[in-house]
C-alpha cells in the first residue's frame, strides 16, 4: 500500500533522505524510527506531496499521493498536530474537512467519539487545546474519511501515558482490519510496543529493517545502534 523506491531527497548541499527503499504492506504496522533530525520528516513530506524528492518515488495505493482521487478520504494523514486553525473549534476543524471530501455530517461526530474528544472540547477553539487534544483532533482528522492507510508523524507526543495506550489499541485495530499503518518515532520502545516492522533511519539512509520480533531477539543490538545514531545525529544537526 505504501512504497518508497530509491527515494533520495537533496536541499543544497544536505542530503537529507539517500536512496531509501522499502514498503508498507495492508494490516501491518510499520515504525518508521529514527532520531530527530534523521530525515522521517522528509520522506513522509515527499510520500504525501508536499515535498517534491530529487530523485525515486513514493507511493500510495499505488500512485502518488496527488494523483489519487480525493486522497484525504483514501489516505489518513497527521504530519503536525500544530498546523491546525487555532481560531477555530474542534467541531468546526473537522466540519470544513468533511465538507471539502464530500462526506456526511455525521461523520463528524463519529471521529470525534473514535479519538475520545468530548462534545465540549468540540466546542472550544483549537487555540485553547494542549498538544494531547491537538494530536487527538489530528487523528480524528485523519480518520475523517474511513481511510485505507494512515500516515503518522509522532503522534503519540504529549500524549499522557492512557492516551499512548488508547493510540496503541486503534493503531492495531486499525491494522487488523486491514489498513496500512506508517507510524514515525524518535522512541524506540514506543515503536516496539506498537509496530510489526521496523524500519530504522539514520543521517537519511535505512541502517536496520526487518520484523520487530526478529530486531529485538538480537538482543541490545538494536538499541546499541538508535543511541549511536541519536549521538551522531545531535552532532550533525541534520534536518527532519
Amino acid at each position: 500500500m505504501i512504497t518508497f523506491t530509491n527515494l533520495t531527497k537533496r536541499y543544497g548541499d544536505l542530503l537529507a533522505v539517500d536512496d531509501i527503499s522499502f514498503t508498507v504492506e495492508p494490516g501491518s504496522v510499520t515504525g518508521f524510527l529514527g532520531p530527530n533530525g534523521a530525515g522521517k520528516s522528509t520522506a513522509m513530506r515527499c510520500l504525501t506531496g508536499l515535498t517534491r524528492p530529487t530523485s525515486g518515488t513514493a507511493t500510495v495505493l499505488g500512485r502518488q499521493y496527488r494523483q489519487l482521487d480525493n486522497p484525504a478520504a483514501r489516505v489518513g494523514v497527521l504530519l503536525d498536530a500544530s498546523a491546525q486553525h487555532s481560531g477555530r473549534t474542534g467541531r468546526e476543524t473537522l466540519a470544513v474537512a468533511a465538507m471539502i471530501m464530500g462526506l456526511p455530517a455525521g461523520r463528524v461526530d463519529d471521529a470525534l467519539a473514535l479519538v475520545g474528544l468530548t462534545r465540549k472540547e468540540a466546542r472550544k477553539r483549537v487555540g485553547t487545546y494542549s498538544l494531547g487534544m491537538r494530536q487527538r483532533l489530528g487523528i480524528a482528522h485523519a480518520l475523517l474519511g474511513s481511510p485505507e492507510v494512515l500516515i503518522l508523524d509522532e503522534p503519540v507526543n504529549g500524549l499522557d501515558p492512557q492516551g499512548i495506550h488508547w493510540m496503541r489499541n486503534l493503531l492495531r485495530s486499525f491494522a487488523d482490519a486491514g489498513g496500512a499503518v506508517l507510524l514515525s518515532s524518535h522512541l524506540l520502545h514506543e515503536v516496539e510496543q506498537i509496530a510489526d516492522r521496523i524500519v530504522m533511519i539514520g543521517h537519511g539512509r535505512i541502517v536496520a529493517e526487518g520484523r520487530t520480533e526478529e530486531l529485538v531477539a538480537a538482543g541490545g543490538h538494536l538499541e546499541e545502534m538508535f543511541l549511536h545514531l541519536t549521538s551522531s545525529t545531535d552532532r550533525k544537526g541534520l534536518v527532519a
